[in-house]
C-alpha cells in the first residue's frame, strides 16, 4: 500500500511525544486535494449566491461603455482614467469572491493541521540538497506514483465528462441561434452547472481517499521501534536506576533529620528488631503523643541506637509498634483509639521517673 512502513523494525504507533516533535517541526499530515475541493464548490456557492450582483453590476459596465461610446475621446488620459474604473468595477464584482474563496483555503488548512506556527521548516539543512535523494523521491517514490494516478484520475474526469455532455447537448446547439442572448446565457450557466456536479461526485472520492491515505502514509513515517518506544518511555519516567539512587538519598536525608530528633524523644516502641517508633508527647505543643521518627530494618536500628546514646527508654510492644509505624506518618498525632495503649506506655515510664511531665 502507498505510504506504508518500510522498516520492518518500526513497528510501534507513534508516542504523542513524537508527534509533538514532528509537529513543532512543521511536519503533518495534510491532504492538498482537500483545499481544491472546498474551494471549488465553495466557489460554485459563492457565485450562486453572487451571481444576481454580479449580473447587475456588469450590465450597468455595459451600459456605461456602450451607452457613452461615442463620446468617448481616445487619448492617453481617458484610456487611463477607463482602465482604472473598470479596475475598480472588476475588483467589486470579484473581491467578495476571491475573499471567501481564500477564507475556505485558509479554513480547510486549519481543519487539518489546526494552530501551528512554527520557523523549523526555515531552518536551512543539508539533506535537502542531496540531488541522488530528491530524483530518487521525485521518480522511484510510491508517493510520485500515486501522485501520478491522481492526475491521470484528474484528466480522464475533466476530459471523458465534458465529451460527455457535449455529446449529450449537441442536438440542442442548433436551436440556440434562434435563442436571446439572454436564453443562450441561461442555458450556457445550466449546463456548466450540471457539468460541474457530474465531475464533482469522482473527485469528491478522490479527495476522500487522498485524505485518509495523507493520514495512513503519514502515520507510518512516524512509526518508532520497540527501542524508542522503551527509551521515550525512560526519559519521560526517569532511568530507574537514577530514579533508585535519588530515592535512596531521599531516604538517606530523612532518615538523617529523623535521627537527629530522636533525642527529643520520650520512649521509642520496638517490634522489637524489625521496627521502632518515637514518641514525644509535650502538651503544650501537641494536645497528643507525635511520632519523631520510624524506621524498619537498619533504620530501626539506628534508632534505638540514638535512644540509648540519649539514655530514650525503649520499650517493647508488637502490635503496638506495626499500629504506629501503618497508621501514623512522621510529625503527626497518633490516632485516638492508640491513645490507651500510648498512655499505659509512658505511664510505666513515668513512674520511673516522676519528675518527668505527665500526660
Amino acid at each position: 500500500m502507498f505510504g506504508q512502513q518500510t522498516d520492518p523494525s518500526r513497528t510501534e504507533d507513534a508516542t504523542p511525544k513524537r508527534r509533538n516533535k514532528h509537529r513543532d517541526e512543521g511536519n503533518v499530515p495534510k491532504s492538498q486535494e482537500l483545499g481544491k475541493i472546498v474551494s471549488l464548490v465553495g466557489g460554485l456557492v459563492a457565485l450562486y449566491a453572487w451571481m444576481g450582483q454580479m449580473s447587475e453590476e456588469i450590465k450597468a459596465i455595459f451600459r456605461m461603455f456602450l451607452g457613452h461610446a461615442w463620446e468617448f475621446e481616445v487619448n492617453a488620459r481617458n484610456v487611463y482614467a477607463l482602465a482604472f474604473e473598470l479596475s475598480v468595477n472588476l475588483a467589486r464584482i470579484l473581491l467578495p469572491v476571491l475573499l471567501f474563496l481564500g477564507f475556505l483555503a485558509w479554513l480547510s488548512q486549519r481543519i487539518q493541521v489546526g494552530r501551528l506556527w512554527t520557523t523549523k521548516i526555515f531552518k536551512f539543512k543539508w539533506g535537502r540538497f542531496n540531488l541522488l535523494r530528491g530524483l530518487k523521491q521525485m521518480f522511484l517514490s510510491p508517493q510520485t506514483v500515486l501522485r501520478a494516478l491522481k492526475s491521470l484520475f484528474f484528466a480522464l474526469i475533466l476530459s471523458l465528462i465534458p465529451g460527455y455532455m457535449i455529446y449529450r447537448e449537441y442536438q440542442n446547439f442548433l436551436p440556440m441561434y434562434y435563442a436571446s442572448a439572454e436564453g443562450v446565457g441561461m442555458y450556457m450557466l445550466d449546463t456548466g452547472l450540471r457539468l460541474t456536479m457530474f465531475a464533482l461526485l469522482p473527485i469528491v472520492a478522490i479527495t476522500v481517499f487522498d485524505v485518509w491515505q495523507s493520514r495512513y502514509a503519514y502515520n507510518e513515517s512516524i512509526k518508532m521501534t520497540k527501542n524508542e518506544v522503551k527509551d521515550e518511555r525512560k526519559q519521560a519516567e526517569g532511568d530507574p536506576v537514577i530514579k533508585n539512587k535519588q530515592r535512596q538519598k531521599m531516604m538517606q536525608v530523612i532518615a538523617k533529620r529523623m535521627l537527629q530528633d530522636v533525642p527529643k524523644a520520650d520512649v521509642v516502641i520496638t517490634n522489637p528488631t524489625h521496627i521502632a517508633v518515637a514518641l514525644r508527647y509535650n502538651s503544650e505543643e501537641a494536645p497528643a503523643p507525635v511520632v519523631l521518627a520510624k524506621g524498619v530494618d537498619h533504620i530501626a536500628e539506628k534508632i534505638k541506637e540514638v535512644a540509648r546514646e540519649h539514655r530514650i527508654p525503649i520499650r517493647e510492644n508488637v502490635p503496638l509498634a506495626r499500629a504506629l509505624y501503618n497508621a501514623v506518618d512522621i510529625g503527626e498525632m497518633i490516632p485516638e483509639e492508640l491513645y490507651k495503649a500510648v498512655a499505659a506506655v509512658l505511664a510505666s515510664i513515668w513512674k520511673l521517673k516522676p519528675n518527668v511531665k505527665r500526660m
